[in-house]
């Protein structure tokens, strides 16, 4: 189908407070939803981010120790773009992140730290569209934070979390999956977009490494065109785009 064929898609809930993101990546929000985090921010929101990894196999000519300190510091400094101040790092191993429990009990105890009324993350589907593959962590993180969600409100799974201090929160309504190929709800980016801007090009390094083009060009322009992509099933605006999950 063509996005004429399309559902329109609908406006974010925005009758909530705080939000968690938990991604696996540094640089996965600012290529996946940084206007929109920028835009909820100036609102007035709470949001948080939490990291699987530092990122430490993302850059060919570094050596993952040296690779993971740098990305820790551009992520630190790309949220803070966006006006985000809590960042944390469960330290699971990039490009090899496993599904399952270990990786479940984490975002289960982020989410009851937290306690956000609405989690987001990235894609959790095997491809990006037609022909675009999703990586093994994208889609290992994403699921798991969809099933966490559950874990953080249940007493009986993880039990240790609640001795812990870590009491059961079931107060999270939503799940937000940005880039999604299947998007039901957008937020217009037109307030966040140059914050957005100014936050992907935090991750000076890591853009360096991906490209010789001049990064600002290359950051304005993939936003740009990531933002309009579908804009015409949200009546013509540029848009972040999710697919969201009720609780």
């Amino acid at each position: 189908m063509t996005d004429s064929t399309l559902p329109p898609l609908h406006p974010m809930p925005d009758d909530w407070q705080r939000a968690l993101a938990v991604v696996a990546h540094p640089d996965d929000l600012e290529y996946g939803c940084s206007a929109a985090v920028a835009s909820w921010v100036q609102d007035g929101r709470d949001i948080a981010y939490v990291l699987a990894t530092r990122g430490e196999a993302g850059i060919d000519t570094l050596a993952p120790a040296r690779a993971g300190s740098l990305r820790e510091d551009e992520q630190r400094a790309s949220a803070a773009a966006v006006g985000v101040g809590t960042v944390e790092f469960l330290d699971h191993h990039d490009g090899v992140i496993e599904y399952g429990l270990s990786l479940r009990r984490d975002i289960a105890a982020a989410i009851r730290r937290h306690q956000p009324d609405l989690l987001i993350t990235l894609n959790h589907h095997a491809t990006w569209g037609p022909g675009a593959w999703n990586t093994p962590d994208h889609v290992a993180v994403g699921r798991a934070v969809l099933d966490a969600a559950a874990d953080a409100g249940n007493r009986w799974i993880f039990p240790d979390l609640a001795e812990q201090g870590l009491q059961p929160w079931n107060g999270v309504r939503w799940v937000a999956v940005a880039n999604s190929p299947f998007p039901t709800h957008a937020l217009a980016a037109d307030r966040g977009f140059e914050q957005a801007v100014q936050s992907l090009l935090r991750h000076r390094a890591y853009i360096e490494a991906l490209t010789d083009e001049d990064p600002e060009t290359y950051v304005r322009r993939f936003l740009t065109d990531s933002t309009r992509a579908q804009s015409a099933r949200f009546d013509g605006q540029p848009a972040v785009v999710f697919e969201l999950f009720n609780r």
